[in-house]
């Protein structure tokens, strides 16, 4: 069964990003992943000089459909549509932020879950999240694009596939890819390719007709994180 994801913006109040992050990765109640169906996927601080700030963005990775709507039908059939094991869990991390937007993601096929990366962690000093809006029903198109013609040419500049997907309930018009950097100096060498470099010139060339626009943002994964120590929170 193929995987899904519940990717979260969340706005943090004040000075409690930090707080927030370690509430995330080790508040994570077992029996309340075990019941909801939740792998804790991703846990980041965004780098606030590149987006919003101050933010975290989650994802939670599940079996697929099959496993969100289990997922919703165990948190949303109490009338306080509310998951009462995540009561306590969820009032005190409503102590730390003011709000925020979800999506629900779909994998590429070449996508890798968190069991896959956790068996062979790459080495990365952040990540590179990119959205992508593009044309209406042109995100099945665009990955295969980037698995194609796109993916050997960022691999071969130090990045790593984090995962590559399309967000769903939006008329397949967006698609948001993560990538690992191993160190800083790469990063910086990684955004002079991005910015002017031949091989750029043809991806861009080749996805004019796709894409209307993109933006990518650095995030930082919490010290607890499954992609900072290989394992669930």
């Amino acid at each position: 069964m193929s995987a899904i994801y519940i990717h979260e913006e969340i706005d943090i109040i004040g000075a409690r990003r930090a707080d927030y992050l370690t509430h995330m990765t080790s508040g994570w109640d077992a029996a309340a992943r075990d019941e909801r169906g939740m792998r804790c996927f991703g846990v980041w601080a965004t780098v606030g000089s590149t987006g919003r700030w101050p933010t975290v963005v989650n994802m939670w990775e599940l079996d697929g459909w099959e496993g969100l709507a289990a997922n919703f039908a165990h948190e949303l059939s109490h009338d306080s549509l509310q998951d009462p094991t995540l009561a306590r869990w969820w009032s005190a991390a409503a102590e730390l932020r003011s709000g925020g937007r979800d999506r629900i993601l779909l994998p590429a096929d070449y996508s890798p879950t968190i069991d896959a990366l956790c068996a062979d962690l790459p080495p990365s000093v952040c990540h590179l999240h990119e959205v992508v809006t593009v044309a209406r029903g042109a995100a099945r198109d665009y990955l295969s694009l980037l698995a194609d013609e796109w993916l050997d040419t960022a691999l071969a500049a130090g990045l790593g596939l984090t995962g590559a997907y399309r967000t769903a309930m939006v008329s397949d018009s967006e698609v948001v890819v993560v990538w690992s950097v191993p160190d800083w100096a790469r990063w910086a060498e990684i955004e002079q390719l991005l910015d002017q470099s031949p091989a750029v010139d043809r991806w861009r060339e080749r996805t004019a007709g796709l894409v209307l626009s993109d933006q990518r943002t650095l995030l930082c994964a919490a010290p607890l994180a499954p992609l900072r120590t290989g394992r669930q929170p």
